[in-house]
């Protein structure tokens, strides 16, 4: 007589699977009789006059028309400040020898580097100047560097 070609192991498998799948088919039908229901209506989300979200739609009297052709999409350009082109600052740090140093502007505090080529001027340590900004690679540099 032959044996059978399940073992054990395998009807226990299969029983598990079976089980698995009967508790996820009562799992769904218990979600589904328990949920609101409604369709898309319950869903649904209006915002008010005041920016709120309210599950009732807002009333149409309160409406407003908005012109679309005033409304500017994008960055809008910043007026540019007046900022004078020749500031007043003291000189912070400098080394002579590597031939760089930091000025720190009178007006606002800001620490800008300065390097030897900026110069007009000798400067040292302490000395009231003046000077421009341009832009570098790392930032702000002082060029144009005169002694007051």
């Amino acid at each position: 007589m032959a044996k059978s070609q399940e073992s054990v192991n395998k009807k226990e498998k299969e029983t598990k699977r079976f089980k698995k799948q009967k508790d996820k088919q009562q799992k769904s039908e218990l979600r589904k009789k328990n949920s609101q229901g409604g369709g898309l209506d319950n869903m649904m989300a209006y915002v008010d006059e005041n920016g709120m979200l309210t599950d009732t739609p807002q009333d149409p009297t309160k409406k407003k028309i908005i012109d679309v052709s005033t409304i500017k999409i994008g960055v809008s350009k910043r007026d540019e400040e007046e900022v004078p082109a020749i500031r007043k600052g003291r000189v912070d740090f400098y080394n002579d020898s590597k031939g760089f140093g930091f000025i720190k502007e009178l007006v606002t505090q800001e620490r800008y580097f300065v390097h030897v080529n900026g110069l007009i001027d000798e400067i040292k340590e302490n000395d009231t100047v003046t000077f421009e900004l341009e832009r570098g690679l790392k930032g702000l540099n002082a060029v144009k560097v005169k002694k007051v």
